[in-house]
């Protein structure tokens, strides 16, 4: 979702101290939290037990007296198995019985739950784990060791002579045993060990961690309605509203007419907000009926007034001169003019919505202590910070609690917090009362967020004997950071990198590299969306690959090969893809298959695409073959279901979705015209993953990259044809 995340970071041995503290409870239990690196003492005079006899800065492993391990997670489940990931590594250093432990949504605070990767509290980058491996292992680590010690003291047995297993302290020679639950007060009591004298487990001791019989996920109750989602969510005098936005993006509100809207049975309210218009009702089909009967005056001088093909013309009249430099290896220009072939490509990229099967929505509720937020949350410190400056609040004002969430892909991590701005927009109007903001699908398809539209062109070189010698290319297209707070770590000199990332840092030896970047302003609102850059840099990357080994009559296989030799992982991953898939294996008449290996989050991703060509001219992807190099397998269920996701997702605008406008407008508006892949439709994927003793990496996201320039390349093999065009149209 984000740009890139930073390679493992450990804790050193220097301030292990100060980042775990372990706090005494009575009836309680143990609570267990990581905290900032400030000194034990000086916080521990800033904190005061709870209610509950707890005492909890910033409570990572909690265990009652009913024996369960509840486990507060940083990070967003949206269907992407961190619950159970982060649940895995305190279970595995814990020796947790994996029936006992609960997974709970941690609040939003900054300095307790920030992602290690980027400093503020958010889920994306596919860093879930990756920025928790070692902090949450540490932190099952200390809570085991504090059990042993309460175990030691009330048994009076050496310590070292008890263990723990399945969730069962015992001592063998004085036959004492007990659970979880019944050392937990007295456990609360024993002084921190220092991180020095903790030892994480050798892989080869690992139970849970790399597990091939999956675990059950600890997010299961979506699958009996017992799950709660912002939807799902029903307070004590809610109210619900809907928004009516600008049918062109750029137009402002001038006045509206909410005579007939106020007249429908359950409606409270009708006002404006700086996003458009809102209906405040009982429930969502009166906002919804009401919303309808509103006449709006919108001013639309401002408004984006042109098409997708007209856009699209505009970015490429750009490529006519260069624009800022992203990379600059040797002399790319001089290289193209003495290569004995020169080879060509444009590509052509549309809008493309999130479509989350949970279209956007929260509810808040603000009084005279500030304001509650319920949602599926993505990025606390930011959306904690904007709702603040509006209702003039400290950000820790703001009680966020994180739900559950039916899906993202990036739309809820939304740097200017439209859809929660909206909410708190509405329910201050109305003190001490919950409002639900409900949106659409109509709404979700046209009132944006988008992947920004983008245009390629590529131009590489090759000598006598089919080498690669130059490599130029012009990336056209919108800047996702520009304007939010991300944009002083991600904006260099001038170039947004989620716009190049793929391209820039290309991976394929090539002495002489240029790639220039026309950053272009636009109103239509765009953010990253699952695998960001990567999701085109991949595609005119990988099909540009295919179209340069057809030219030197080299397998694109071997080229690849030969051209990654300084890239071991990269190579790893497409060797074992291509021996899995039978690469160069006769197929039926009318199959081919494809091929594209990527690294994004610093996982490695390879794929082959078998496709096949039917007699009308339509084509079917059957089958995928995948390997993945992402680390430390935590959960080997979870990274295959990750991989055969990212695939689906990356299938849908391979094949059918983008948004397109008309005269300013989103032509798009639900599933009907904005089509995504059907059950029926998904081919069989093959997952095969890498074994690995590299620290865990992202695989949220490297999945989607590679499978549209796999099937590109598929039906480049079957017909001849290059694919420059997304979604692909033969």
């Amino acid at each position: 979702m984000f740009h890139r995340q930073k390679k493992q970071q450990g804790i050193a041995p220097t301030s292990r101290r100060n980042f775990l503290k372990l706090v005494a409870g009575t009836s309680a239990g143990l609570t267990l939290a990581m905290k900032l690196p400030t000194a034990v003492a000086a916080e521990a005079k800033a904190n005061s037990l709870n209610t509950a006899g707890q005492f909890q800065p910033n409570a990572f492993v909690k265990i009652g007296t009913d024996g369960k391990v509840r486990i507060l997670m940083k990070h967003l489940e949206m269907g992407q198995g961190s619950y159970t990931g982060l649940a895995t590594l305190v279970a595995e250093e814990l020796d947790a019985n994996w029936d006992d432990v609960v997974a709970e949504g941690a609040p939003a605070d900054t300095a307790k739950y920030k992602n290690l990767h980027w400093g503020s509290q958010g889920t994306g980058g596919s860093s879930a784990i990756a920025n928790s491996f070692e902090q949450m292992r540490m932190a099952g680590a200390t809570a085991k060791a504090m059990l042993i010690a309460a175990a030691a003291q009330q048994w009076k047995v050496p310590a070292e002579k008890i263990q723990i297993v399945n969730g069962i302290i015992s001592h063998t020679a004085t036959g004492n045993s007990s659970g979880f639950g019944d050392l937990a007060e007295l456990a609360a009591k024993q002084p921190i060990p220092p991180f020095e004298d903790l030892n994480l487990k050798h892989p080869k001791d690992f139970s849970y961690i790399g597990r091939k019989q999956p675990l059950a996920r600890k997010d299961s109750g979506k699958t009996d309605g017992t799950a709660i989602f912002t939807q799902d969510l029903k307070l004590e005098g809610m109210l619900t509203a809907v928004v009516a936005h600008p049918p062109r993006f750029g137009a402002k509100l001038i006045g509206f007419d909410a005579s007939s809207a106020k007249q429908v049975q359950g409606v409270v309210d009708v006002l404006a907000i700086p996003s458009g218009v809102a209906v405040l009702a009982k429930d969502y089909w009166s906002a919804h009926k009401a919303r309808g009967q509103l006449k709006i005056n919108w001013d639309e001088s401002s408004a984006l007034m042109k098409g997708s093909d007209e856009l699209m013309a505009d970015f490429k009249a750009l490529t006519t001169h260069t624009g800022t430099i992203a990379a600059n290896v040797g002399d790319a220009d001089a290289a193209l003019a003495a290569a004995n072939k020169v080879i060509e490509a444009d590509f052509e990229f549309p809008y493309l919505a999130h479509a989350a099967m949970e279209p956007m929505n929260c509810v808040a509720l603000v009084n005279h202590n500030g304001c509650e937020i319920w949602n599926g949350e993505q990025m606390q410190t930011a959306d904690q910070a904007g709702i603040a400056a509006v209702l003039g609040l400290k950000p820790e004002q703001v009680k966020i609690n994180m739900l559950l969430a039916g899906g993202s892909f990036g739309r809820r991590a939304n740097p200017q917090s439209d859809y929660l701005m909206e909410t708190v927009h509405i329910a201050k109007t109305r003190p001490g009362v919950p409002v639900k903001l409900v949106w659409s699908r109509e709404d979700d398809t046209q009132a944006g967020y988008y992947r920004p539209m983008y245009y390629h062109k590529v131009r590489a070189g090759l000598d006598d004997n089919g080498n690669l010698t130059a490599w130029k290319q012009t990336i056209v297209g919108q800047s996702i950071i520009a304007g939010t707070p991300f944009e002083p770590f991600l904006i260099k000199d001038g170039i947004d990198a989620t716009s190049v990332e793929g391209a820039a840092d290309l991976s394929y030896k090539v002495e002489n590299l240029n790639v220039d970047l026309h950053t272009v302003t636009l109103p239509v609102p765009v953010q990253w969306w699952r695998s960001v850059g990567h999701t085109h840099t991949a595609f005119s990357k990988e099909v540009m690959m295919d179209l340069l080994a057809y030219a030197s009559g080299k397998d694109p296989v071997a080229m690849r090969l030969e051209l990654l030799k300084d890239h071991p992982r990269q190579t790893g991953v497409l060797k074992l893809a291509a021996e899995k898939a039978v690469w160069g294996k006769e197929l039926p008449e009318g199959h081919a298959m494809g091929v594209a290996v990527h690294e994004s989050f610093n996982s490695y991703v390879a794929e082959v695409a078998e496709v096949s060509l039917n007699e009308d001219g339509s084509f079917n992807v059957e089958k995928v073959t995948c390997a993945v190099d992402c680390g430390i397998a935590v959960n080997p269920d979870v990274i295959k279901a990750q991989m055969e996701g990212g695939i689906g997702f990356g299938l849908s605008p391979t094949l059918m979705s983008e948004i397109t406008l008309d005269k300013g407008r989103v032509v798009q508006s639900n599933f009907h015209d904005y089509e995504v892949l059907r059950i029926n439709q998904m081919p069989e994927i093959d997952v095969h993953i890498v074994p690995s003793a590299e620290a865990p990496t992202g695989v949220g996201e490297p999945g989607t990259p590679p499978i549209a320039p796999a099937v590109a390349n598929a039906l480049f093999a079957l017909t001849g044809k290059p694919v420059s065009r997304l979604p692909i149209r033969l």
